[in-house]
């Protein structure tokens, strides 16, 4: 399967770019023509030129390459299986409702995390929002807040309490969303969607406790789509562009537990043996993640020309473009 996989990548040359992103696997990863997180790759799309873009990712991932990409791009999605957990607590139709809600006491803002449909990132465009990735959720934190009374984040509460206090919000100020019950956010400038990483949910503070009793001269450093406890405790929080940096920069010896999707910390700890010490604070995987393999990239590559594509209604397109816009322009 490597080898045919090699084979039809020279076959469409320039007119095939493949992007994949930090979590999958090793051998999908060094097939791919560009590697990053969620932001990385969203600014590395307007300057493909090649007719066919493949995102080995999940299916908001492919979506908003689609978003981005050319009239005559067509954006493939591997195996469309390939969901996210935290992107499906939030379903455009509630979203809408309780966007709704919210404003029927004060100017709500909504600012999406990435990992969510290109619905609902059209949605917080006719709110007058935006999105985020986990690089820039304090900037764009900050812009959200500057627009309106009070701002919603979603889907990820964790993402979004973190950011908070990091930008000096108190916990009073924030408020969690209880769906199934009746909406009260006085005096509250951020309420949080109830979701969560499936991923980053798993690591506990038994988990840090037991690598400082092993290494007690340990770096850990986590994603902050952990819980606000485990950020606390570590000692570093911060994006996976954030965490791929800080490991490298880290000195020569060091002993550092990650806490994010295992693929990445294998790959980290790959590279840097025997020069640094790169352990996983505990094994999660992303299996839906893992359900882009050789098998269906083959399956795509050979079938290029026959299958179809990510689409998304012209509406949509053009909403959900309008949010990812503005959190490249105020991030630029």
């Amino acid at each position: 399967m490597l080898s045919k996989i090699v084979q039809l990548k020279e076959k469409y040359k320039e007119h095939l770019t493949i992007l994949a992103h930090h979590y999958q696997a090793k051998e999908i990863v060094q097939l791919a023509d560009f590697v990053g997180d969620s932001l990385e790759l969203a600014r590395i799309i307007p300057s493909l030129h090649s007719k066919y873009i493949i995102f080995a990712g999940v299916h908001f991932m492919a979506e908003t390459t689609a978003v981005l990409a050319r009239p005559n791009q067509h954006v493939f999605l591997p195996t469309p299986h390939a969901s996210c957990v935290m992107a499906n607590t939030a379903p455009s139709h509630l979203v809408e409702k309780i966007l709704s809600e919210l404003n029927q006491y004060q100017r709500v803002i909504p600012l999406a995390y990435v990992n969510s449909s290109a619905k609902v990132k059209a949605i917080c465009a006719k709110y007058k929002g935006s999105v985020c990735t986990s690089a820039n959720a304090s900037q764009m934190l900050l812009w959200a807040l500057s627009q309106g009374d009070a701002v919603l984040f979603l889907p990820d509460k964790n993402l979004g309490f973190n950011t908070a206090i990091k930008i000096g919000l108190t916990p009073k100020e924030i408020s969690i969303l209880k769906l199934n019950q009746k909406i009260n956010i006085k005096n509250k400038k951020l309420i949080l969607w109830p979701g969560l990483c499936a991923v980053h949910f798993k690591f506990k503070i038994d988990h840090i406790q037991k690598a400082k009793r092993k290494h007690p001269q340990a770096k850990i450093i986590v994603h902050p789509e952990c819980s606000p406890e485990v950020v606390t405790t570590s000692d570093a929080s911060g994006s996976t562009s954030f965490i791929i940096n800080y490991v490298k920069s880290a000195p020569a010896k060091d002993i550092i537990y990650v806490g994010t999707e295992e693929n990445l910390v294998k790959r980290l700890h790959d590279h840097y043996k025997p020069k640094k010490t790169i352990l996983s604070l505990f094994p999660s995987y992303c299996s839906n993640m893992a359900k882009i393999n050789l098998e269906n990239l083959l399956t795509t590559l050979q079938n290029l020309e026959t299958i179809s594509p990510i689409t998304l209604s012209n509406e949509i397109c053009s909403m959900a473009q309008q949010t990812i816009q503005t959190m490249l322009k105020v991030c630029s």
